[in-house]
């Protein structure tokens, strides 16, 4: 009778820590829905939602059953890509994980799934305001997740990959996360296409409330996607989780100071964009940069982010949320000082790591190393996603893109059936309703008692007419509230549209839809 082989014993508190992290970086994805419901209009809204919370199943399953092994296999060897070596999680239970003696594979599986599904939940605010979610968007999720997420993975950090072999400093996730979600989403918006023009006019936020909380949901889940790449409760995880704190802070206070210079004001949405920019700055930096270098990082981050916002014009992307210059740049720009700062003795802190340093050690080769990289997997994910997402576009029943009549309805009541938010409006004084005193009177077995003429009416819908559909005048995504029609005299036409919200009592009164300028739905 043969004997059991011993497993390794593992550090409690290391595979606590970790569990932790990996909760905290799943706390991600409800983080991005808020933040891309919110930086949506209100009729797209539920639909961002949706398709995070979709494609974070999608990626849940796609790394069990092979995502893993083709990201990490320890077997493979031709540098590109992972082998099945560990399919559905095969031999991947209580021996020690690739990258670090001191977590099991399981559990070292597992806290990378969520780094996994996070790229995906990013790369679907390229789907904002007119991408369908069913059933194109979560068909390129799982494909893009084996083709582009995976490879990517293998080559930073794969033991056998070209760029880990070559000395590539990515500590959690410049290449595959943030360059993979930004220059992704810049391919997709690319093969959707613009938006109609009509949706282009005053684009603004609908919830900033949302935003701001998406924001520090997020900024509380970085704190466990970059504090956990060190794997382990360690002082390498103090240092990363310092850094990203001080990147968050500096590109917040950047972005707005910018904010300030052009517009005289500060903006919740603008303090927000800085904050991520830093964040996804400090990613691949974290772990290895010196207190002091993150405070320059998340200046120049929150700089550099800010005015690459403009580039989707001069390209003539539409790149709705910005994914290119929030996340790639960022993620680019963390890279670069990973090759000018990067300290050898920081990085031994984990007790497993060692690196030559940065141009601050006169490591000069690092430089060079970290912008190959940068081409490669800027190259690679452009070029791949661009073809993924046009091939799935042209199979039948796969097209990515709603119709235009669902951009103007909204995919929330095109695609999904339900919204973030009730659209219709309610009379804000309840007895014009002239319900009150009828139903009181009922109640109490009294006389019914006239109701006065300036109260009597009924509600009916209001819907744009064939001529203001033609003339592309109307917003059209919902129903556009109740109207009263009175039996009394002119008076009760104004308090009719007294009772209306002030902004659209002139919309009525007119019997026209508003100018788009002063408009948002």
């Amino acid at each position: 009778m043969s004997t059991p082989t011993p497993s390794p014993s593992y550090n409690a508190g290391d595979i606590s820590y970790i569990i932790l992290c990996t909760a905290l970086v799943f706390f991600m994805v409800p983080g991005l829905a808020f933040l891309y419901s919110g930086l949506a209009r209100r009729k797209s809204a539920l639909s961002l939602v949706l398709a995070c919370a979709f494609s974070n199943a999608v990626g849940i399953f796609v790394w069990y059953f092979w995502g893993y092994s083709l990201a990490f296999s320890p077997t493979a060897s031709n540098g590109y890509i992972g082998n099945l070596y560990n399919f559905a999680l095969q031999s991947a239970l209580s021996d020690p994980s690739p990258n670090s003696p001191f977590l099991p594979t399981l559990l070292y599986a597992f806290y990378e799934s969520g780094f996994a599904c996070v790229t995906l939940s990013i790369l679907m605010g390229a789907l904002a305001e007119r991408g369908r979610v069913l059933p194109g968007a979560l068909a390129f999720s799982a494909l893009w997740l084996t083709l582009v997420y995976c490879p990517l993975a293998y080559w930073a950090w794969g033991t056998n990959g070209w760029a880990f072999r070559w000395g590539v400093l990515d500590y959690a996730g410049g290449g595959p996360v943030e360059i993979g979600s930004g220059v992704g989403g810049l391919a997709y918006s690319w093969v959707l296409g613009r938006r109609t023009e009509r949706e282009l006019v005053n684009f603004r936020p609908h919830n900033v409330g949302n935003v701001a909380l998406g924001t520090f949901v997020l900024w509380l889940g970085w704190l466990g996607f970059n504090g956990g790449s060190a794997f382990g409760a360690n002082l390498r995880a103090v240092l990363a989780c310092a850094n990203s704190n001080l990147c968050a802070a500096m590109g917040g206070i950047a972005w707005c100071l910018l904010d300030w210079r052009v517009e005289r004001k500060y903006t919740m949405v603008g303090f927000c964009s800085g904050t991520i920019a830093g964040l996804v700055a400090a990613t691949p930096a974290s772990g290895y940069l010196p207190l002091w270098a993150s405070v320059v990082l998340g200046l120049v981050a929150g700089v550099s982010c800010n005015f690459a916002t403009k580039i989707k014009f001069l390209i003539g992307i539409d790149d709705a949320l910005d994914l290119f210059a929030e996340h790639a740049l960022a993620g680019i720009i963390g890279l670069l000082f990973n090759g000018l700062f990067a300290s050898s003795s920081l990085t031994a802190l984990d007790g497993v790591t060692s690196i030559s340093g940065g141009w601050t050690e006169r490591n000069w080769r690092q430089m060079y190393v970290q912008i190959g990289y940068i081409a490669a997997c800027c190259a690679y994910t452009f070029v791949v996603t661009a073809l993924l997402a046009w091939v799935l576009n042209k199979l039948p029943g796969c097209a990515l893109r709603a119709g235009e009549e669902a951009e103007r309805k909204g995919m929330d009541e095109d695609q999904v059936g339900e919204f973030a938010q009730d659209f219709i409006e309610v009379r804000r004084d309840y007895m014009a309703w002239g319900l009150g005193e009828e139903s009181c009177a009922a109640s109490l077995g009294e006389r019914k008692r006239p109701v006065p003429a300036e109260a009597r009416h009924e509600a009916v819908l209001v819907r744009e007419t064939e001529e203001e559909k033609e003339g592309g005048e109307a917003e059209g995504d919902v129903d556009l509230g109740e109207r009263a029609r009175t039996e009394g005299s002119a008076s009760t036409t104004v308090a009719d549209s007294q009772a209306l919200p002030e902004r659209r009592s002139g919309w009525f009164e007119a019997g026209r839809h508003p100018d788009p300028e002063k408009e948002n739905v």
